[in-house]
């Protein structure tokens, strides 16, 4: 998963317009044909829910701006500055197809992806040359989305144990390598190990502020949701760890997440882990694999 990883169930659909470079899919079909992650995989469940998706994207976001040669990458090679619907919208295709569609589907949307990031090279501002493909910048993408979704998953719609944040890096990591990503992260503890390796290079810089400027203005989430779209941001800042926001200096008293928005937020995350959207890639995987379409969206054992 490239960055801006931020997917919008409602309005922006899963299929992006012609032209955008990447294979046609169809969730629900062919009868009985797998996905990379199985039904039972952390992947199914974090993904389904468009609280966890838009909030842990921003935070995947933010933390990948925070890196010059991704901060570079991607505002200098993609449209999302002056796209950036249209943007989510090829994001979320990817990310849902990785997931979701069938696994020769999904590996040949991954082929096109890494084809195009073959093609984004160039240098930073102060001169450093980066490339897309640069096997550190995508181990730490990979880290960055990784961590986003999870957390938020944990912490606004339902928590996870230790025991499943491990698995859900580990269950990650076939899909991260056919990503290049062959660094990524297969445990919380070697995210961590990761975030500190990473940590000096990180800073902050007027992007990061346009970018949350174009998320606060971007109908980024189902239409339920958007009344609550500038609350669901301060609660993707606030997952940041505290060295995390102070480095970006994302600390200040308007990305505050207040108790009564990060309560509202875990409503709205739990809501939607009961509510199955139809015609959504959750739904019509299910359905293709011979399950129900509220197979997801009944609650999960430890």
């Amino acid at each position: 998963m490239s960055a801006a990883t931020i997917q919008d169930h409602g309005a922006s659909g899963d299929r992006p317009s012609p032209g955008h470079g990447l294979p046609r899919k169809d969730y629900s079909g062919p009868a009985g044909a797998p996905a990379l992650y199985s039904p039972d995989s952390v992947a199914w469940h974090i993904f389904k829910n468009p609280v966890a998706l838009f909030v842990g994207g921003i935070t995947a976001v933010l933390l990948e701006l925070g890196e010059p040669r991704v901060r570079s990458g991607v505002w200098d090679h993609s449209i999302f500055p002056t796209q950036p619907l249209r943007r989510l919208q090829r994001t979320g295709y990817v990310t849902h197809a990785s997931v979701y569609a069938p696994a020769d589907v999904a590996e040949r949307v991954i082929r096109a992806v890494n084809r195009m990031h073959d093609k984004v090279a160039g240098a930073t501002p102060d001169g450093q040359s980066y490339r897309a493909n640069d096997p550190m910048l995508l181990d730490w993408v990979q880290c960055t989305v990784g961590f986003g979704f999870m957390e938020a998953y944990s912490a606004y719609c339902r928590p996870l144990s230790m025991e499943e944040k491990d698995h859900s890096y580990r269950e990650a990591e076939p899909v991260a390598t056919l990503f290049q990503a062959h660094g990524a992260p297969r445990s919380v503890a070697d995210q961590q190990r990761q975030f500190a390796a990473m940590a000096p290079l990180l800073e902050p810089h007027p992007i990061i502020g346009n970018f949350l400027d174009i998320m606060a203005k971007t109908p980024g989430v189902p239409a339920p949701l958007r009344p609550f779209q500038a609350m669901m941001i301060r609660a993707a800042v606030a997952l940041l760890p505290n060295w995390a926001r102070a480095q970006l200096e994302l600390d200040g008293p308007q990305w505050r997440l207040r108790r009564w928005d990060g309560l509202i937020v875990r409503r709205l995350g739990a809501l939607f882990e009961r509510l199955p959207i139809p015609k959504t890639p959750p739904v019509e995987a299910s359905l293709r694999l011979g399950l129900p379409a509220n197979f997801l969206y009944r609650g999960r054992k430890g």
